[in-house]
């Protein structure tokens, strides 16, 4: 069965040998040196450990829950003795304390655990000849000391003392989130956001956890704030909760929300009163927090701070940017579309044509159309132009992978759009904005759908006021992961030129993926293998038909490791990209990761993080924009080492090598397999998509054209008709509160 991996990696008991002490019927309390630490969970606390217990002459079992323990620490546990039917006696810690080490054996298997970044076992032995048992406050408070030992210089000294002050200080963050019933696993986060008054900071008010720290919800923090005491009805308590469900909404595409639905929501999750959520709105408003705006509507829109001025600015910069001359010089039109046929040896399309009469003298229009309608032809007659014309030319993309594409379909470098900016992590903001602009005259982005709100202010507010703006990209995709849905709030203004290629060219015609996907986005089944109006064209295509959704998974692992990569040549890794629509369920992207992880790369050197087992050679995903190490949402590299002495992971995306602390292996998941909104931007040699009705709540006609028009030379759906049907049926794309279309259209004249 496909997921039997899965469940061998997610939910395998851990391995603990028998233990033959005979236990006390009447022992509670048990002291010992944790020799072995069998299993830890960072999300539950659960451990099991192996100790040497004092008056047991073999080794103990004890399991409990701390939120970190390592080798060496001495223990002291209450509780009771019990008899695992598997693994024999066991003492199971009610209340499990742990203190440093106080014998030579205990304090070098503690330091050589792998717990202070820099000291390994080599070096822990080594600090333990040299210091004995002042070791820990040789560390602490003469770190200078430490270069007394072989091996250890300047470096690795600050280095340890580091790690040492970082550890202290996440321990403390521990024990204090591990006493109000929540994970530890992010406490790392909190250390590295709040530093030593961390506690002082949670304490004054827990809800800032959900405010500023990635990973860490509202119910966590709301589970720290109530076991804390804080009434359930508390302003403090409404006006988080407020904050939290208007942010909820914008991950659901919004920009802002009507004031009564908004309450209506916050009382359903929150269950606050009204009265009370109505004064809380109304004092975040008068903080500048939210903002209020009405329209032309009775009841007004409830903005995030950020977001309505996000909006109102992204309407000025298009305001100003669309008006102007375009720095293209007068040219002859026509022989210049000429010359450019010559030059290519592509015939242009007369919507082509039309396109680049308007690309030479509009400042700012949106090229938008399907699979091989000609937009990339397009893009580059009017490079062909401008470069004539000495104009300064800038491309790039949301993400690495489309703008790598863009570089190669053109022939012009482009760069991802963050890395366009160059983000300043000492200023917390772009280099680039509109004090200072970019270099450039005429601005190309690709896969323009994909920006949201922000991303797009950012971006056009940088872009100088002299300079000519070209956005690309198709509109029926998926809309932005993040809120907004600029392109087509851009298009259906009617206030700027918009190019819609319709005509597929006739090379294009000849592959199934293009002639599929046009039909699934109008609304039309697509071709399956078996249908009679295949007529045996190129075979780019398939449909594998799997009606169980274990058989779907375990036929998508044998294709993904060995049937593609022997009969047509794929590589599994750099090649094979498996796009599911969901997250969770045998044919969702988490177990998928795991089945797929088994038979790809089960074995060697591996780290347990945050429910994953990343292991050297992994595919892995990053999953949150990391501007300090310069990686993004989305962007897919491989592990090229784990060093448990520095504890750091490495991974390389394309050219670039970035090292993770196993603390912050919290933004990456393996990527052997990842849903449909995650692909958006990118094109993989050959796609492989599960749809099935356990899908059911995601399908939708968008969804499935997206995945297909990820795949470059081969697409195939695994799953079953059904599922195809009723994603291509349903067109009915969720509706996005966004008023940059209104505002565009009381700004801007209308065509």
């Amino acid at each position: 069965m496909a997921n039997q991996p899965a469940r061998k990696i997610g939910f395998r008991k851990p391995s603990v040998r028998k233990s033959s002490a005979i236990p006390p019927d009447n022992q509670r309390h048990i002291t010992g040196t944790v020799e072995r630490v069998t299993f830890h969970s960072p999300e539950t606390g659960f451990v099991v450990l192996r100790v040497t217990a004092q008056g047991h002459h073999d080794l103990v079992t004890v399991t409990g829950q701390a939120p970190e323990i390592s080798a060496g620490e001495w223990i002291d546990a209450d509780g009771r003795w019990v008899i695992d039917p598997q693994y024999g006696p066991q003492f199971k810690a009610e209340i499990l304390r742990t203190t440093h080490p106080e014998t030579l054996e205990g304090i070098e298997k503690y330091l050589g655990s792998g717990l202070i970044k820099g000291i390994g076992p080599v070096n822990a032995a080594r600090l333990v000849k040299s210091f004995g048992k002042t070791v820990f406050d040789v560390i602490e408070t003469q770190s200078v000391r430490l270069q007394e030992v072989e091996g250890i210089g300047p470096q690795r000294r600050r280095m340890i003392k580091e790690a040492w002050a970082d550890q202290k200080v996440v321990r403390e963050i521990m024990a204090f989130l591990f006493s109000h019933g929540v994970t530890t696993s992010r406490a790392f986060r909190i250390y590295k956001t709040y530093g030593e008054n961390a506690i002082a900071q949670l304490r004054a008010d827990p809800y800032c956890l959900s405010r500023d720290i990635w990973g860490i919800g509202f119910k966590t923090a709301d589970r720290i704030a109530r076991s804390m005491g804080i009434d359930s009805i508390s302003p403090l308590r409404a006006r988080a909760g407020l904050l939290h469900v208007l942010q909820e909404l914008t991950t659901d595409g919004h920009c802002a929300y009507p004031r009564e639905n908004l309450l209506e929501k916050a009382v359903a999750i929150l269950e606050i009163p009204t009265p009370i959520l109505s004064d809380a709105l109304d004092e975040e408003i008068a903080a500048r927090h939210l903002v209020s705006e009405s329209f032309d509507r009775e009841e007004p829109l409830i903005y995030l701070a950020t977001l309505h001025h996000a909006e109102r600015q992204l309407c000025r910069v298009v305001s100003e940017l669309s008006r102007g001359m375009h720095p293209c010089p007068p040219i002859e039109i026509e022989r210049a579309i000429q010359w450019v046929e010559d030059r290519t040896g592509m015939q242009l399309a007369e919507t082509q044509k039309t396109a680049v009469r308007e690309g030479v003298r509009s400042k700012l229009m949106v090229i938008t159309g399907g699979p091989g309608v000609g937009k990339t032809t397009l893009v580059r007659s009017l490079m062909e132009i401008f470069q004539a014309k000495k104009l300064r030319i800038v491309l790039c993309a949301p993400t690495g992978r489309a703008a790598k594409r863009l570089s190669e379909t053109t022939g012009h470098s482009a760069k991802t759009i963050h890395r366009l900016l160059e983000f300043e992590p000492r200023h917390n903001a772009f280099k680039h904005d509109e004090h200072h602009p970019l270099g450039g005259d005429v601005f190309v982005v690709d896969e323009a759908s994909m920006i949201d709100l922000p991303l797009a202010y950012s971006l056009l507010q940088a872009i100088p006021a002299h300079a000519a703006l070209i956005l690309v990209g198709d509109i029926d995709q998926l809309p932005s992961v993040g809120p907004g849905c600029v392109l087509r709030d851009l298009i259906e203004s009617d206030r700027l030129p918009v190019c819609r290629l319709t005509e597929i060219f006739r090379q294009a015609a000849s592959s199934m993926i293009v002639t599929n996907a046009h039909r699934v986005n109008h609304g039309q089944m697509p071709l399956l293998p078996q249908t009679r109006e295949d007529n045996g064209s190129k075979r780019d295509f398939h449909f594998v038909e799997a009606d169980d959704p274990e058989q779907a998974a375990t036929l998508i692992g044998r294709m993904v490791s060995d049937s593609l990569p022997r009969r047509l040549g794929f590589d599994p890794y750099r090649d094979i990209q498996v796009l599911t629509p969901m997250q969770r369920g045998n044919l969702g992207a988490r177990t998928l990761n795991l089945a797929l992880q088994q038979v790809l790369n089960p074995d060697g050197d591996a780290i347990e993080r945050f429910g994953w087992q990343f292991r050297i050679g992994d595919k892995v995903m990053q999953i949150h924009n990391n501007y300090d190490k310069d990686v993004f949402n989305g962007d897919i590299g491989r592990v090229t080492r784990i060093e448990r002495e520095s504890r750091t992971l490495s991974v390389r995306f394309e050219e670039r090598e970035v090292d993770y602390d196993f603390e912050e292996t919290d933004e990456l998941i393996p990527a052997y397999a990842c849903t449909i909104h995650k692909s958006q931007g990118s094109e993989y040699p050959c796609v492989v998509v599960p749809i099935h009705t356990q899908h059911y709540i995601m399908l939708q006609r968008n969804l499935l054209y997206t995945a297909l028009t990820r795949g470059r030379r081969m697409v195939i759906l695994v799953g079953t008709k059904k599922a195809i049907g009723i994603a291509v049926n349903r067109a009915t794309s969720r509706h996005r509160v966004s008023m940059l279309k209104h505002r565009l259209q009381a700004a801007l004249p209308a065509r």
